[in-house]
């Protein structure tokens, strides 16, 4: 991943962050479900960190549900993180060139909806867990392969190249750590409907999560990719399939 990828990455989240919490139902969902997890775990006093925070979706989650707890929230989007609560506490990095310095190890690393846009997923979540003491929890939900299958679909097709960011492959996320060190994994299947394609894809786009490495489709290729999207037979309406990760790694 090229700095010229990575910083239109976080330029089109933060043209997005004002409307972001208004938009992203879908990364709420999760953040609560990642949070919900974390607290089913016994985890050591010290500080508690979110990687690629965003507008704070997670931290809020961990903190609404752990009161006496405060979260860092870490983001290379200084728009992001402006749309935090009041009160937070946040650190502009870029996770690509690897994790800030912080005062101590961190008791848990948290992570939603993030992991995907950066270099190399499996080798951050190696560095992640080794930022970890004994004991600490590493805890993350991403969205892999096999996502967006309709999309797929009408893309082959129709012979178009599919512009969908492509995730990474669940089975290999973990390849470095050992089947120990696993609390708990689950692959979420989550269904979007919408009456039409445009009325489903534009979430994505709104959430500043439209950043793509393959060239734009022309309209009238995206005509041609809607006709081609496998129909749905309840009431009509059209789906995008999403696959999510969840992952809570103890060290």
């Amino acid at each position: 991943m090229d700095k010229n990828w990575s910083d239109l990455i976080v330029k089109n989240f933060g043209q997005a962050s004002i409307n972001y919490n208004k938009e992203a139902d879908l990364q709420k969902n999760f953040a609560w479900l990642l949070a919900k997890q974390c607290i089913k775990e016994t985890i050591p006093k010290g500080i508690w960190v979110d990687l690629g925070a965003g507008t704070g979706l997670l931290s809020e989650a961990l903190e609404t549900l752990n009161p006496k707890q405060k979260v860092l929230r870490v983001d290379a989007s200084e728009e992001m993180l402006s749309q935090n609560s009041i009160g937070s506490q946040t650190q502009l990095w870029n996770l690509n060139f690897g994790l800030p310095k912080w005062p101590q190890q961190p008791v848990l690393i948290a992570s939603s909806f993030a992991l995907h846009w950066l270099n190399e997923p499996s080798l951050r979540i190696e560095e992640w867990f080794s930022a970890l003491p004994p004991g600490g929890l590493l805890a993350v939900a991403l969205p892999v392969k096999g996502s967006f299958k309709e999309w797929h679909c009408a893309a082959e097709a129709t012979g178009l190249h599919c512009t969908a960011l492509d995730f990474p492959c669940s089975k290999f996320l973990l390849e470095g750590l050992q089947k120990t060190n696993i609390r708990y994994q689950h692959l979420h299947c989550y269904k979007q409907k919408a009456s039409n394609i445009n009325s489903l894809l534009k979430p994505i786009i709104k959430v500043g999560a439209h950043t793509s490495p393959t060239a734009s489709l022309s309209v009238g290729e995206w005509r041609r990719l809607y006709k081609a999207w496998p129909d749905s037979t309840e009431n009509e309406t059209v789906t995008l399939t999403w696959l999510v990760q969840l992952l809570l790694i103890q060290r």
